[in-house]
């Protein structure tokens, strides 16, 4: 199932900034065969924000691996909730799904190094029903040249 919220955001004399923000939520089995979806929706996002392809695909591995790092612990019957946030010149995505234990990742992994060089931020965080949530933050290149080129 898929949502898709879109706000706006106000300054603050209540004036519209022009500055809206896209909110798309999918639920999917939490289970490999599904991963697929994941990482075409957000190459699908991340170029609609005009990122590189280079930083599309990293993203898009990025949350191949945040989701191959939950579905270890994932519950039975779970589902896995994919968070898309898009503004002018990011993405948030966070990933979560209900464990047995609620056990954070270890952030001493080569697993976590490798998903922080490809997304940028990375966090993790755990509510009371046990959901572990893997959070990525990565931003737009900046184009210096006028060619285009970084």
């Amino acid at each position: 199932m898929a949502e898709r919220e879109s706000t706006q955001t106000v300054d603050i004399d209540g004036t519209p900034s022009g500055a809206g923000r896209d909110v798309v939520v999918l639920r999917l089995p939490a289970a490999g065969a599904y991963l697929s979806v994941l990482r075409t929706a957000t190459a699908s996002l991340a170029s609609r924000l005009d990122f590189t392809i280079d930083d599309i695909e990293d993203l898009r591995i990025a949350v191949d691996e945040a989701c191959a790092m939950l579905l270890t612990q994932a519950m039975a019957g779970a589902d896995l909730e994919c968070r898309f946030e898009l503004t002018s010149d990011a993405i948030d995505v966070a990933v979560s799904v209900l464990t047995l234990d609620g056990q954070e990742p270890s952030r001493d992994t080569f697993a976590w190094t490798v998903l922080t060089a490809l997304a940028g931020e990375v966090d993790s965080s755990v509510d009371a029903d046990n959901r572990v949530t893997l959070s990525l933050h990565k931003r737009k290149a900046e184009l210096d040249g006028p060619d285009g080129s970084v």
